[in-house]
């Protein structure tokens, strides 16, 4: 269980189920860390044989989360941010690219996975402005009542809140829709959406899509339109929802995309 402001109690270990993949500790294990088990690797492998560069994919995705953190901390203003399904740490992480740019930015990160909050304790220790929270995102209502998030978040102010690469893992009868348009109904005007999602662009795609689906039980590609719907509502920051290579980049970029480059998109957009 965790404790008010989301830290780890000493069971916390033992909730750890290691006889089924973890959302969390596969991505981790496409990134290369160590924070995985061996029934975590199988799903790493089994994707990075049908999509040998699917760790440069999890790499674009956190690049783009810096980008877009960076442009709502500095440009939007935005001074808070709830972090949906955040993973395991690793490099880049939310908190660290906001609160470079304003020190005392909060973020509450969310996860169900019991290993992500024994890893967040070091967070919670780095700063008061940082906190984990054990929680299920497909329940908003409890999400935004839990007292780890109401201690970090004031939504009577505008709110960052952030879905990089979740709603592909959930499928179409968990209404993801209704999730997104659930946090967003939630959040005041001038919050911003930032989300990023696998792209079905064609049969590699589908592919890893089978493959994600067979070992992990996860990983729904959904076309271009599909993930537009999404911030339905909402005012789309330029570019739009693209491929993430293409989310205002850094530096140019070569075209045309390669077939990783493109397997993920994502936009980021403006509560009115």
């Amino acid at each position: 269980m965790a404790n008010e402001n989301g830290a780890a109690t000493a069971g916390q270990a033992q909730d750890i189920d290691l006889s089924r993949p973890s959302i969390a500790r596969v991505y981790d294990a496409v990134l290369g860390g160590k924070d995985n088990y061996e029934v975590d690797r199988v799903v790493a492998d089994e994707v990075r044989r049908t999509m040998p560069h699917i760790s440069d994919v999890g790499w674009y995705n956190r690049a783009v989360l810096g980008r877009a953190v960076r442009h709502l901390a500095v440009e939007a203003g935005i001074q808070q941010f709830l972090d949906l399904g955040a993973g395991l740490p690793t490099l880049e992480n939310t908190h660290q690219v906001a609160q470079r740019h304003t020190p005392h930015a909060r973020v509450a990160y969310v996860d169900n996975d019991p290993i992500v909050l024994a890893h967040g304790r070091a967070l919670l220790e780095e700063n008061e402005y940082t906190g984990v929270v054990t929680a299920d995102l497909r329940d908003p209502e409890a999400v935004l009542a839990h007292p780890g998030v109401r201690r970090l978040i004031d939504f009577s102010q505008p709110v960052g809140v952030m879905l990089v690469g979740m709603l592909h893992h959930l499928h179409d009868d968990e209404d993801p829709q209704g999730i997104v348009d659930a946090y967003m109904g939630a959040v005041p005007p001038g919050s911003h959406l930032l989300l990023t999602h696998f792209c079905d662009t064609g049969p590699e795609a589908r592919t890893v899509e089978e493959t994600m689906l067979e070992f992990l039980g996860t990983g729904r590609f959904r076309t271009m339109e599909e993930i537009e719907a999404y911030f339905r509502g909402l005012e789309l920051l330029e570019p739009g929802v693209v491929s993430l290579p293409l989310w205002r980049p850094d530096s140019p970029v070569p075209l045309p995309l390669t077939v990783a480059q493109r397997l993920m998109a994502g936009g980021v957009a403006r509560k009115p």
